[in-house]
Order: structure tokens, then C-alpha cells, then sequence
């Protein structure tokens, strides 16, 4: 089972761009489907962007065409690049992990990462 570790969150003027990353430790990394999630406080968390093994990808509505999330198989990592910020873009990003297994599905979350935008 692979643990996850979110960085490159923080501080960022509306308008702007951050790129999270979430470094996974274990060696099957290239067979879960990767995800980021956000939640503000108050609301639930919801789905950013997704990428399964094989490379496809999907976005929520408010995100595409501003976020690209992307994955390195060899350095076990995952990305989200996040362009032109948006103040309702602020929350605690979390980085997700499944593997569907014979035993049922495998979910791992990351402990989050903050991302401040300010108009």
C-alpha cells in the first residue's frame, strides 16, 4: 500500500499558479488511478482532477482549462499544475490513491496541503 505525502502548497495572488505534488512511497505506484481533491471549510471534499493508470485523465468543470494534473510513474509522484488561481480555488488539497483489488478496492488519502489565493 502506498503512502502519500502533499507539498507546494501556500500563498498565492488571484491570478497566479502553483503546482502541488504528492510523492508516494511503495512499489506499485504506476497502477493506482491518482487523484487531487479539495475541501474548503464547510463544505465537502470534491474531486479536482483525476488520472488513471493507463494516462486518462478528467477535471471538474471549475478547474479545466486552468488545471493539468499529471503523473512521473518512475519518480512516484503526482502533480497538479494550477494556472490562473481563482479565490474560490482556496482549500486543503489532498492528494488520493486506489487500487482496485480481488479483496476490493485499496484508498489512500494524503494528510493535505493548504493553497491560500488572494484577490
Amino acid at each position: 500500500q502506498v503512502q502519500l505525502v502533499e507539498s507546494g502548497g501556500g500563498l498565492v495572488q488571484a491570478g497566479g499558479s502553483l503546482r502541488l505534488s504528492c510523492a508516494a512511497s511503495g512499489r506499485t505506484f504506476s497502477s493506482y488511478t491518482m487523484g487531487w481533491f479539495r475541501q474548503a471549510p464547510g463544505k465537502q471534499r470534491d474531486l479536482v482532477a483525476g488520472i488513471h493508470s493507463g494516462g486518462s485523465t478528467n477535471y471538474a468543470d471549475s478547474v479545466k482549462g486552468r488545471f493539468v494534473i499529471s503523473r512521473d510513474n518512475a519518480k512516484n509522484t503526482l502533480f497538479l499544475q494550477m494556472n490562473s488561481l481563482k479565490p474560490e480555488d482556496a482549500a486543503a488539497y489532498y492528494c488520493y490513491a486506489r487500487l482496485d483489488t480481488l479483496e476490493g478496492p485499496v484508498e489512500v488519502w494524503g494528510q493535505g496541503t493548504q493553497v491560500t489565493v488572494a484577490s
